[in-house]
Order: structure tokens, then sequence, then C-alpha cells
């Protein structure tokens, strides 16, 4: 997806902003695996932030969100392995 200026380095500005909180060791693993990302990549496209890594969680949560059930967090997360 690029802006509608066409500038990827501005796609960032095409996506709703909403704010969350994450524990320190999710931010800490979503740091690491993102720059281990950058690293192995082939091209100089976009840069693969902790925020792409969120987009793409919150998209495979969504493609199996008929499996989750539960009461809480833990449960939840059980529900989908």
């Amino acid at each position: 997806m690029e802006s509608s200026s066409g500038s990827p380095e501005a796609r960032y500005l095409g996506f709703v902003r909403k704010d969350i909180r994450l524990r320190d060791d999710q931010l800490e693993a979503l740091t690491v695996h993102a720059r281990r990302l950058n690293r192995a990549k082939r091209n100089t496209g976009v840069r693969i932030t902790e925020n792409t890594l969120i987009r793409v969680a919150i998209d495979v949560l969504l493609a199996r969100v008929e499996k989750v059930a539960g009461d809480d967090e833990a449960a939840l997360l059980r529900s989908l392995r």
C-alpha cells in the first residue's frame, strides 16, 4: 500500500493511529525480530518495523477469530494454539 502521494516513506499516513500497551518482553521481541527481518531483506524497499509485525499479527488473529474463546488473555491465546 502506497500513500496517495506515491511515497513509500509516507505509507504510515494511510494507517489509523491506535495506541496499545505492550509488555516489555513483547516490545523487546518485536524489536529483535524487526531488526532480524530487515537484515535478511534482499531489497531496500519499505522498512519492517515493530508496527509492521503488530499489523501482521492482527491479520493472523482476525483470520482465525472464529476459533477464539476464553475469559481472559491467557485463555484467548490458548484457544488459538
